[in-house]
């Protein structure tokens, strides 16, 4: 950031006073910018014993199959955002089952929430795909995954499936030292 959104006028990088952190700090109108995690919300979408996969048609990862999933909207909540994201990538109803995983990825300022969803009626790629498909477990492509927080999010289901739970799992993913906190 270079520039005030407030007044236009230059900014500089600094700890306001009474905080811990470095912000944007604009010495003429005062204003203290923050910069926040952003949100990704998203399904795991099923039906039956299939799960529902886009392969992505724009970057980051283009070509590679994830989950339904992208940012959150200002004005929605975040199961609007993931309901929104499947209908936008996938042209899919659903029907929300609730959280399921929770990601962080501080190391990137993103939050990753996925919640389990059961799929209502058809599906067709959106602009955002090239192709959506369902799979079996067995048929995941695996190394054509675009996200670590997809394969951690298939991992906890094909294993919570078999036990017929599904609790929420909350983790966290930071490079080089991948590490579990919360309720695994």
């Amino acid at each position: 950031m270079n520039f005030c959104s407030h007044c236009g006028h230059t900014v500089r990088l600094a700890i306001p006073q009474g905080d811990d952190r470095p912000r944007f700090l604009c010495d003429e109108c005062e204003t203290i910018h923050y910069q926040n995690p952003r949100i990704v919300a998203g399904t795991l979408t099923v039906s039956g014993t299939r799960v529902l996969l886009c392969r992505r048609a724009i970057a980051p990862r283009k070509g590679y199959w994830t989950l339904p999933a992208g940012f959150m909207e200002n004005g929605e909540t975040t199961a609007e955002a993931a309901a929104r994201e499947t209908r936008e990538e996938a042209c899919a109803e659903t029907h929300l089952q609730g959280l399921y995983t929770l990601i962080n990825l501080p190391h990137i300022n993103q939050v990753f929430m996925i919640f389990r969803a059961d799929l209502e009626g058809s599906f067709a790629p959106g602009p955002e795909s090239l192709e959506v498909g369902l799979f079996e477990e067995h048929e995941i492509p695996w190394e054509e995954l675009a996200f670590p927080t997809i394969e951690r999010t298939l991992w906890h289901f094909y294993a919570d499936r078999k036990l017929g739970e599904f609790p929420l799992h909350m983790s966290d993913i930071v490079p080089d030292r991948e590490r579990q906190s919360g309720a695994g």
